[in-house]
């Protein structure tokens, strides 16, 4: 199964799947961002400043979601001693950390209308600081050491280690007290206490946010293919 991935055989299709996936995501964020801001009404607490949660609900998801697979992938390349695992996480890690910021920012811009403060410890905001910290070790790692090997068994062991916080930001609202609201969407579940209205604005940007996440994945995984083809290698 693995011989597929190797670099002679994936990047054609990569390096043409960029294009293809621009596309989409610039139809699929025109819709969203249209759904979001005018056709999608105001809440009947926070108003206006609530359109925020298009923005920072998605990037939140998006990057808790890059990094279960940073860990997942990280297991598969232990598991099964295929590089190409540690160069698709390398690749992906980009939009992750790129995501879990805005999250960040975004929730800081949305809690002063609303909390009254840029910043709390909370237990959610809190738990997403140290996701940041998470990606911004693994990048760094990926250039601090210039043995491969040694890249891949320290990157793999961080994206290991960090996934343990990704169930602490799902959960910190229902383990302790905090700031945030308990969660309005269960996927688990066809019960939400978010209107269609908002639903299906904030399901269109979580896709247009997902499109780009790929977009950043496929550049980043295409410059390490041609890195490894001017290596003269055809296989990882």
């Amino acid at each position: 199964m693995f011989k597929y991935f190797e670099p002679n055989k994936i990047f054609p299709l990569t390096s043409k799947a960029i294009k293809y996936v621009l596309f989409l995501f610039i139809i699929v964020l025109t819709v969203g961002l249209t759904e979001a801001l005018i056709l999608s009404p105001e809440d009947y607490k926070q108003g206006d400043a609530a359109r925020i949660m298009y923005v920072h609900v998605p990037a939140a998801w998006i990057s808790l979601g890059v990094f279960s697979s940073l860990a997942l992938l990280s297991v598969g390349s232990f598991l099964f001693k295929n590089k190409n695992f540690s160069l698709i996480a390398k690749s992906l890690a980009p939009s992750g950390f790129v995501f879990s910021i805005i999250a960040l920012v975004t929730g800081s811009i949305w809690g002063k209308p609303t909390w009254g403060t840029w910043w709390a410890w909370d237990a959610r905001i809190t738990s997403m600081l140290i996701l940041v910290i998470f990606y911004g070790m693994y990048l760094l790692a990926w250039r601090v050491y210039e043995n491969n090997e040694k890249a891949i068994k320290v990157t793999s062991m961080i994206a290991i280690i960090g996934a343990v916080n990704i169930p602490i930001i799902k959960f910190s609202v229902d383990w302790w007290n905090t700031l945030h609201q308990p969660a309005s969407i269960n996927i688990l579940s066809t019960n939400t206490a978010i209107h269609s209205s908002m639903l299906i604005p904030l399901s269109i940007m979580t896709a247009a946010f997902a499109l780009f996440s790929l977009l950043i994945f496929l550049m980043k995984y295409n410059t390490e293919l041609i890195k490894v083809k001017n290596k003269g290698l055809n296989r990882l």
